[in-house]
């Protein structure tokens, strides 16, 4: 295991699994996979006036994966669409260097995975399937 990408931050997220799960009537859900390592995330949303009400994901992945996943599972109630794809948007932009503070604390755990381009996508594939899963759920 690479010490330097696997630090303790990123192991005691992945492994309390904030969300995981299925909603038993959600309102949304997507499926995101990843051709290159075999991630594979569902996310379940349910909404109250646009904004995530319930949230719950399956993850079949890494522990960056799951990881990304429990941070969502943790912080996305009360999210709009609008402001998930600005959070994929500030992790992708925290992955590629960027200085700005992260809205949920945890996201900084994540930057141990600057240097390595080809984890990039383990990070964002749950922050995508949010994305999609909401976008089903507005009917879009």
């Amino acid at each position: 295991m690479n010490e330097d990408l696997y630090q303790q931050a990123i192991l005691d997220l992945a492994k309390s699994a904030d969300g995981a799960g299925r909603l038993a009537a959600p309102d949304g859900t997507a499926q995101g996979d990843s051709p290159l390592c075999g991630d594979r995330v569902r996310m379940d949303v349910k909404l109250d006036g646009g904004r995530i009400a319930a949230l719950a994901h399956e993850v079949k992945g890494c522990l960056l994966c799951r990881a990304a996943a429990a941070a969502i599972g943790r912080h996305a109630a009360g999210l709009d669409a609008a402001q998930a794809a600005e959070l994929r948007a500030e992790v992708a932009a925290l992955l590629s260097g960027a200085d700005a503070a992260p809205a949920w604390p945890e996201l900084k755990c994540f930057e141990p995975v600057r240097p390595h381009r080809n984890r990039h996508g383990c990070v964002l594939l749950p922050f995508d399937t949010l994305r999609d899963a909401i976008e089903k759920a507005a009917g879009r």
